[in-house]
């Protein structure tokens, strides 16, 4: 079942518990706008490259349509529809006012040089500069870009419509940045996963932690878990994987991996097959890379008590089912990764405010968010008697109705 099949599904059965009216269910599915662009650009050789760009904005009842462009050789419509919703989603779980979107252009960032790459991204804006804007839809980056990324489109965008620095967010902190940012999405991990261990008795100080993905993601949250006492026992990325039962050195791997790009060859851990990573002996298992890693072939094989879901929709709805039967608790990634489009919304509202907030006040206000998160999701799951994942969906889904009908969708 690919992304899109999975996220209508569990959208399907969470607006059966809430028992929505089945137009109403209908109207939230369908995106508000679907854009593809062709972006035509010349190479540093002086030949024509062209590459497929989309936007998919999804729904705009709660806010201003918010998720992130990526650079991606996979890009295609349906994984960018099913992002686009679950930013929708997402966005409510997290309680703040903002609809879903997301975006892409088909291309390997890798290949293309730094000259190229500005091309492409001041094209491809000059392509959609008119569907996106401050109160309208505020990109973000994703996977394949950064905040080098969101600084060419703000200047792109500005060439049309004046200094605009909310209309992005991720950006660099000299172009009114947030601070606390690049750490935002693993430090909403490490607050999602206490919340959820608290729940269970136990807290992040002696737990085994394994992390699938050393990116952006993936760093920041094996660091922050390492620095409250959880022991990292294996981590992969795309150069390969390595495992200590002892515990990993996080500083250190975390140095190698800048100096070597990715954690294959680090002497403090042995090396392991990548296909083994999701299977360690662990108690929390933290999938921070790609999709749809954890399915029917491997989730009766899972030893982990807890999954974090970093990444987004990194668990088959089989492989759910699966891991339910083994009494494996998911925290699903509509919460436990929301932490990066939280302080998103910090940056949007120092932007529009004029008045940046100091890092200790982001990280302050991420943990308050992220806490009242879960006691709302858990909420949800008292009401509903349904595990977190239909918990989180039936929130979400029941905050973006209710400001759909109260707006007057029928009218």
């Amino acid at each position: 079942m690919n992304a899109l099949a999975a996220t209508n599904r569990n959208f399907k059965l969470a607006a059966r518990l809430l028992g929505l009216d089945s137009k109403l269910e209908k109207s939230l599915l369908i995106p508000f706008r679907e854009i593809k662009v062709e972006c035509t650009i010349p190479k540093d050789d002086g030949t024509l490259a062209s590459f497929v760009g989309f936007r998919v904005q999804h729904d705009q009842w709660r806010g201003p349509m918010k998720g992130g462009i990526r650079y991606q050789p996979e890009v295609d419509p349906d994984e960018v529809n099913a992002l686009a919703q679950l930013m929708t989603w997402k966005t409510a779980v997290a309680n703040i006012p903002y609809g879903g979107a997301k975006g892409g252009i088909g291309c390997n960032p890798g290949e293309l040089s730094l000259s190229e790459l500005e091309r492409l991204t001041r094209v491809f804006t000059q392509k959609i500069h008119d569907l996106i804007g401050v109160s309208t839809d505020v990109p973000a980056p994703d996977m394949g870009t950064n905040s080098q990324t969101m600084a060419w489109i703000l200047d792109e965008y500005s060439k049309f419509h004046g200094y605009s620095p909310a209309v992005v967010t991720g950006k660099p902190t000299d172009l009114g940045g947030s601070l606390g940012r690049d750490a935002a999405t693993g430090r909403g991990v490490l607050f999602a996963t206490e919340a959820l261990l608290h729940e269970h008795g136990k807290s992040i100080a002696g737990q085994r932690f394994v992390v699938q993905g050393f990116g952006n993601v993936g760093s920041w949250a094996a660091q922050l878990i390492s620095g409250h006492g959880g022991k990292i026992v294996a981590v992969s990325d795309i150069t390969g994987a390595i495992k200590n039962s002892k515990g990993i050195d996080v500083p250190s791997l975390l140095k190698h991996s800048v100096e070597h790009r990715g954690v294959k060859g680090f002497n403090g851990a042995d090396p392991i097959d990548p296909k083994s990573i999701l299977v360690e002996d662990c108690d929390v298992l933290i999938p921070a890379a790609l999709g749809g890693v954890i399915n029917r072939e491997n989730a009766n094989e899972i030893k982990a008590k807890f999954i974090i879901e970093a990444a987004n929709h990194p668990t088959d709805p089989e492989a759910d089912e699966i891991l339910s039967k083994k009494g494996v608790i998911i925290l699903p990634d509509i919460y436990a990764n929301s932490g990066g489009v939280t302080v998103s919304y910090f940056e949007w509202v120092q932007n529009i405010q004029g008045f940046m907030w100091d890092e200790e006040k982001v990280n302050n206000e991420l943990r308050t968010y992220m806490t009242r998160g879960f006691k709302d999701v858990k909420e949800m799951c008292r009401t509903h008697n349904c595990d977190l994942r239909m918990g989180a969906f039936t929130l979400g889904v029941n905050r973006v109705a209710r400001a759909t009908v109260l707006r007057g969708w029928e009218a």
